[in-house]
């Protein structure tokens, strides 16, 4: 299971990538090393060389977490998907109630309508009105 995943499409570019952007930062330690050697070279040079190979350590361990997202998504999704199939199997058949109109929602509302609130209904229905025209 974990090398078929490994070895999925959106993971084959992932694997490229990483591979690549870590051999870059190896490779660009050693050249600033290499430069903070010369007569030329500075300080920064050899700050640059000891970052480097820090940031090409980064990019296994973000690999490495992007893995670990990316199990912990796919088994979510697999029990999110037997939950749904159990549910399914034992969830009775309902009838579809049919929908109800904003006139029968207002209608069969309990609660009292404030004067604030018929204002902004009066106002709503009177822009509906305009619009309608």
């Amino acid at each position: 299971m974990v090398l078929r995943g490994l070895l999925a499409p959106r993971w084959l570019l992932v694997h490229l990538v990483a591979l690549a952007a870590m051999l870059a930062c190896f490779r660009l330690g050693v050249w600033q090393w290499d430069r903070s050697q010369e007569s030329s070279g500075t300080l920064q040079n050899l700050g640059y060389a000891l970052q480097w190979p820090l940031f090409g350590l980064f990019i296994p361990f973000m690999y490495w977490r992007m893995w670990q997202l990316d199990k912990e998504r796919r088994a979510s999704e697999q029990t999110a998907e037997a939950a749904a199939e159990t549910v399914v199997e034992e969830a009775p058949v309902l009838a579809a109630k049919p929908r109800r109109s904003p006139t029968e929602w207002r209608t069969a509302a309990a609660e009292p309508v404030d004067d604030a609130m018929a204002q902004y209904n009066s106002y709503l229905a009177a822009l509906s009105a305009r619009d309608g025209e």
